[in-house]
């Protein structure tokens, strides 16, 4: 991950780049490493650095080696390898991972981002065309936003987070996830267009376990790849335990294979260490995790029984209510946002994420995106039926870009780390969204809670000679949401804050700018006065969406888990 600001027909580009260098300057947090910048024509490019991959020749904008063509990137493409062998032919500068998508546009175009697999925020410009191209990859998990200004109608504006826009521009996008932008047409065109972003087809595929099983160890497998530490986020939840398991069975077989393929000595002389220096090409052999909460919160414990099942280096760290408080300020400030559920959990992220950069970690797993994909948060107990439990799970996928994607990008970017979410692979999705809705509503009375047929899909119970993934009252363990796992009292003292901090005069009389997007909770509230301060342009509310939980189901207004009726009835199967 890195941070891109890019800047297309600008009247004056010389006179512009201080200007542009010192907006980029507001993202460095995102690419720490190194800056760069190119001017071409009207057009520039300012890239800050997270390096990843390619450490010693990936800086970037990237130029072809005629000056031809221009690429800025955020984000990490997984299958460069496959295509730096379909485009042989190209004088690759660098082993850069984000490269390949120069020749990929020199042979297809506009059609450039369907070729490629993983998450990505790009610009790329066609000197020779004064054409620029800009993508975001089919969910979103890279941050990306577009502006407009009125006061230069041709020039067009792209960048990783708000804050480098809102001086310049007056009218500003969340740049579309799955969509593409050709200056040609100024048209922003969707180029993801799987089946199942259709809310109106049912899917009724059966359910295959294995190929559920095998799909995410293999989304998993093609996310380590990395140059620089890497560990799991551990909520000890089940979403984060599968992936943490996952990961530290890959982590533990790429160390068999290295040892296997080098001799004590040779191995010395690659890796300055023999080979129980236990040094390897990510800088660890043991996969490391790390999780945060409250003193005693439920998460703490679950996570620490995960992390001794699955062998891990395992990171306990715990916040204060006040700690929690004294951040919100700099979260809503990283984030650009006022939504409540997001805040509340992308708090006790944005502190974890602190503590995990100082321990000299660039990347993590995360386990974003399951819930939205399984219906897996508890409120989908309360659908009245398949169909209407299948069009929330997609439009909640659709969503994600502005919801939990928005929060594992910013919360981990703020400390230059960089969040990889292996449930939103292409093919896993492809495969899991098809999945009769039927197979996955919650039927308690069933002993089919929420997410069963992902928690039966890695249940090797009933194969004796099998390895669990996990420990069985974590497989099956009732969801908590990242909020509420980390330990009640955070949302309670949130709400005790706001309660203090809003009076109920101010309450009622909200903003005339807010329109309809009145607050509904002092809480909503106190978020949106602080928005408000930090990003008091009329433009930047535009590209906020707040959840708000589904009161035709019958759920409370609180978007806390623990407020669905179902919460406390705990099913083991």
């Amino acid at each position: 991950m890195c941070g891109i600001f890019a800047c297309y027909k600008h009247d004056c580009v010389e006179a512009f780049k201080p200007t542009a260098l010192r907006l980029s300057k507001r993202i460095r947090h995102r690419g720490p490493d190194w800056s760069g910048n190119i001017t071409k024509n009207d057009t520039i490019f300012v890239h800050e650095r997270l390096a990843i991959v390619g450490l010693d020749a990936g800086a970037q904008p990237i130029v072809s080696s005629d000056g031809n063509y221009m690429l800025c990137v955020n984000g990490e493409i997984y299958n460069h390898i496959e295509l730096r062998e379909q485009f042989s032919d190209y004088d690759f500068k660098s082993l850069s991972d984000c490269e390949p998508i120069i020749p990929l546009y020199k042979e297809y175009g506009i059609d450039t981002p369907k070729y490629l697999d993983g998450m990505f925020a790009w610009c790329l410009y066609d000197v020779k065309k004064d054409r620029i191209i800009a993508s975001r990859d089919p969910i979103g998990v890279t941050t990306m936003y577009m502006g407009k200004s009125s006061k230069s109608p041709k020039t067009r504006y792209f960048a990783s987070e708000l804050k480098c826009l809102v001086e310049e521009c007056d009218e500003i996008i969340s740049f579309p996830p799955g969509h593409v932008y050709d200056s040609d047409t100024d048209q922003i065109t969707r180029y993801f267009t799987p089946n199942w972003l259709e809310e109106s087809r049912i899917p009724q595929a059966p359910v295959h376990y294995t190929a559920i099983r095998e799909t995410l160890e293999k989304a998993v497998r093609k996310r380590l790849m990395t140059e620089v530490p890497y560990g799991v986020l551990l909520s000890g939840g089940l979403d984060s335990s599968l992936i943490a398991s996952i990961a530290a069975r890959e982590t533990e077989k790429a160390n068999l294979e290295l040892e296997s393929a080098y001799s004590d000595e040779d191995f010395k002389n690659l890796a300055g260490l023999d080979k129980q220096g236990h040094l390897h090409m990510s800088g660890w052999s043991k996969l490391h995790s790390f999780a945060i909460g409250l003193p005693g919160a439920p998460d703490l414990q679950a996570a620490k029984k995960v992390a001794k099942f699955i062998g891990t280096i395992h990171h306990e760290h715990t916040f204060t209510l006040q700690e929690g408080l004294d951040a919100l300020d700099d979260v809503i400030h990283h984030l650009e946002t006022y939504d409540v559920t997001t805040i509340r959990a992308s708090t006790p992220m944005f502190l974890l994420s602190r503590k995990i950069k100082a321990q000299s970690v660039k990347m993590v797993l995360s386990g974003e995106g399951s819930d939205e994909i399984f219906g897996g948060y508890l409120y989908f107990a309360q659908a009245p039926n398949a169909e209407d439990f299948h069009v929330e799970s997609v439009k909640r996928v659709k969503n994600l870009h502005l919801a939990d994607c928005l929060r594992a990008n910013k919360s981990t970017m703020a400390w230059g780390l960089e969040a990889r979410v292996p449930f939103l692979d292409r093919e896993f999705l492809q495969l899991c969204m098809n999945i009769d809705p039927k197979e996955k509503m919650i039927r308690p009375e069933e002993g089919r809670i929420e997410k069963y047929i992902l928690r039966k899909a890695f249940d090797t119970s009933e194969d004796p000679e099998a390895k669990p993934y996990l420990p069985e009252e974590i497989l099956w363990r009732q969801k908590e949401q990242f909020s509420d796992g980390v330990g009640y009292s955070w949302i309670d003292s949130l709400k005790d804050a706001a309660e203090s901090a809003i009076s109920d005069e101010q309450f009622a009389n909200p903003k005339p700018e807010w329109g309809d997007d009145i607050p509904t909770t002092k809480e909503a509230y106190w978020y949106r006065l602080k928005f408000d301060a930090l990003f008091p342009q009329a433009t930047a509310a535009s590209t906020v969406m707040r959840w708000i939980p589904k009161a035709d189901w019958g759920c409370a207004e609180d978007p806390s888990g623990r407020y669905a009726k179902i919460h406390d009835q705990h099913v083991v199967n």
